[in-house]
């Protein structure tokens, strides 16, 4: 048997929402900005009908009593027949009932006794859950800045129906014209773009190199995502900040402590600001108070214990988490670490390329793969079993593009600093044998690393200036290629064009004079 009357028509349903939130027209909102108290009212002492197990009741401003389901969210709405018989009406599907449908409650966990009824087991309750409460609704700016921990390039300022209900702010995709406009046909009304769980976020005003607009609120959620809130009525966003942060302090108390501790609360960033900021976060209203000192000095000595705690850089490397690079290491300090003259990978890389054969076309000339040579250099820094007859490294070029970057990035080329100015002096005297004779005083003067790096190094190249007519490197080739690698001044000069000459002649010239200015062993 149906009711008498027929339920509301479907111009007339609206959706589960507190009426007062969705007026009629745009003319009826107070500046976009909603509060609304007592929408989530209390149910009417004088009510007819007792409130069902696991059902919940509520009446909206135009008198119309709400049931809603405790664990489907189902709501029913209370109406009357011609003859003041009540019954019930689902607006979600249009269907009428006489009563409401039963719901399952589960026995509770505990008996509660009343004070007045010692004996009588009181009415089961359903599980604990909050029901949803409308906390604030309106039109407000917003922009998301970061997307779980990554920043985004642009910031898109768009105008957002907000509504904050049940510790979860929601940003819709339509603004307050569209939401209003689709309040007659719910099923149209805009889907969210952002939802934000407040638990274990933060909030705080935004500074001005985040944005440029005034009354602009910065809010952190716990996934690491950021956006930006905004108003152009300082009063309206004060509401909403004080709204936001209340919410956010209500549900820190369900954060296990752990979680708590490292969450902060709505107030701490305008209150834990400094320099001159914190003046003009003082004087925002609703801004948060600020930390006492205690507070301050606890932080302090947490940081100092903490830094205390940390393991010495030796130890990490005695313990082998740490291991000293190769590639940018000083010459002298890695030669004694492994206790040779010669860094272990500078004769590696010259056996390899002689062996592998010094009539390779353009020999280092041509560039390796440059992936390749970081993945070598890696490699180098992080192993010491290198074996360079692996089939990564089959490539000549990758091998002396691995060795002219370890001579680069030395943090005092082959030739020293120090050494620099005489051998461009040198080199530029006219006397043929003079000039000879004082580079190869020069050479004999360095720091035994440099002295048998370079002669290793040099016996090398002549090497392979001896297959030039292979591989097409003569000794001005090898001296282009690695005049500026192993000679250059400390700071720039202004003739650094003339001064490369000069670089590349000290090399061409040792390369020459090889066989007389290092003493064979």
């Amino acid at each position: 048997m149906q009711p008498g009357l027929s339920p509301l028509s479907p111009r007339d349903q609206r959706p589960p929402t507190p009426e007062t939130d969705y007026p009629e027209s745009l003319t009826s909102y107070p500046e976009e900005d909603y509060s609304p108290v007592g929408s989530f009212s209390e149910p009417r002492s004088a009510s007819p009908l007792a409130t069902p197990p696991g059902w919940s009741l509520r009446v909206n401003p135009d008198g119309q009593t709400l049931y809603t389901n405790h664990f489907t969210q189902e709501q029913w709405v209370r109406l009357e027949d011609q003859y003041g018989k009540p019954y019930f009406y689902n607006p979600h599907d249009a269907s009428v009932q006489w009563e409401l449908p039963q719901v399952p409650v589960p026995a509770p966990r505990s008996i509660h006794k009343s004070s007045q009824e010692s004996e009588t087991p009181a009415q089961a309750s359903p599980p604990e859950e909050k029901t949803k409460t409308l906390d604030k609704a309106g039109v407000l700016h917003r922009t998301k800045t970061v997307d779980k921990g990554k920043r985004l390039r642009k910031k898109h300022w768009s105008a957002s129906w907000t509504v904050l209900e049940g510790g979860v702010l929601t940003f819709f995709k339509d603004s307050k014209a569209s939401a209003a406009g689709g309040l007659r046909q719910p099923p149209k009304l805009s889907t969210p773009e952002y939802t934000v769980d407040l638990r274990g976020a933060s909030l705080s005003w935004a500074p001005k190199d985040k944005s440029s607009r005034k009354n602009v609120l910065e809010l952190r959620s716990r996934d690491g995502s950021e956006y930006l809130i905004q108003h152009d009525s300082e009063a309206i966003i004060s509401t909403w900040h004080k709204a936001i942060g209340e919410g956010i302090q209500e549900l820190s108390a369900d954060l296990p402590p752990e979680e708590e501790s490292e969450s902060s609360s709505a107030d701490f960033g305008s209150s834990e600001r400094l320099g001159s900021w914190r003046g003009e976060e003082e004087a925002r209203p609703g801004a948060g108070a600020v930390i006492p000192e205690s507070d301050l000095s606890r932080v302090r000595q947490r940081l100092r214990k903490f830094l205390l705690k940390r393991p010495t850089l030796q130890s990490l490397r005695e313990k082998g988490y740490i291991k000293d690079q190769v590639f940018g290491c000083a010459l002298a300090a890695l030669c004694e670490r492994e206790r040779s003259s010669v860094p272990r990978f500078v004769q590696q890389c010259i056996r390899t390329v002689e062996a592998r054969g010094l009539d390779i076309d353009g020999l280092y000339r041509i560039s390796g793969n440059l992936a390749t040579i970081q993945k070598l250099r890696y490699k180098v820094d992080h192993d010491e079993r290198l074996d360079l007859d692996d089939g990564r490294w089959e490539d000549v070029h990758v091998i002396t593009g691995a060795l002219k970057l370890f001579f680069r990035e030395l943090p005092e080329p082959l030739f020293p600093f120090s050494h620099f100015p005489k051998f461009i002096a040198a080199i530029k005297l006219q006397d043929q044998a003079q000039r000879s004779r004082c580079v190869r005083d020069l050479v004999r003067s360095l720091p035994a690393p440099n002295h048998d790096t370079l002669r290793l190094l040099f016996q090398h190249l002549c090497r392979v200036i001896e297959h030039g007519d292979q591989n097409r490197m003569s000794v001005q080739s090898v001296a282009i290629v690695f005049g500026p690698t192993l000679l250059r001044p400390e700071t720039e000069e202004t003739s650094m064009p003339m001064t490369m000459v000069f670089q590349n002649q000290v090399v061409e010239l040792i390369l020459q004079r090889c066989s007389d200015i290092f003493q064979p062993h």
